[in-house]
């Protein structure tokens, strides 16, 4: 057995060392992660890569349990939270930008709505990835691990237990999906 696998067994039992010792070992490869997910917007933006890994390793700790079963896995659904992280901090910048509780006063002007902005493409995305969700939850689950993770067809197929060409045809199939989507 691995070092990462065993370090997330112990961390599975509830040890909260081995946790820590998990989430330093993958450091490295969680800080690429974030870096290449947050490359896509303008510095200053969204947030930083510090502070997604260190509110992904608070919420990894908020679960309370690990159902990862070796690094792959764990990779994956740290793509997964990463997103989440993502998408709830624009979420709360979107509304503060709207005012956040204050009285909404309509303009009679489109040009608001006409601009798009990066926030609203991370909703949009996510909205679609939602609901590909539901139809096809593999196709979302490789949209995620490749897109948001930045896993490699063989990390992919070695996680969701398929081949590396099922990979490639369910990553080809939801990029038709998503793009159709959002389109829409």
């Amino acid at each position: 057995m691995g070092q990462i696998t065993a370090l997330i067994a112990r961390a599975q039992r509830g040890e909260r060392e081995a946790f820590d010792a998990l989430f330093e070992a993958l450091y490295p490869d969680l800080k690429r992660l974030a870096r290449a997910r947050l490359a896509r917007h303008q510095r200053g933006t969204l947030m930083e890569t510090t502070a997604l890994l260190h509110e992904c390793y608070l919420r990894f700790l908020a679960a309370g349990s690990l159902a990862a079963g070796d690094r792959a896995h764990f990779i994956g659904y740290a793509a997964h939270v990463m997103r989440s992280i993502i998408v709830d901090g624009v979420r709360a910048s979107l509304r503060e930008r709207r005012g956040g509780d204050a009285e909404h006063v309509p303009l009679d002007t489109g040009i608001a709505e006409a601009l798009a902005l990066p926030e609203d493409e991370v909703l949009d995305v996510d909205r679609a990835l939602r609901d590909l969700a539901q139809l096809e939850p593999r196709l979302a689950q490789v949209v995620e691990m490749r897109y948001f993770g930045g896993m490699k067809e063989t990390e992919i197929a070695q996680a969701l237990g398929v081949t590396e060409r099922t990979v490639r045809r369910d990553w080809e199939k939801a990029r038709l999906l998503l793009a159709h989507a959002l389109k829409a």
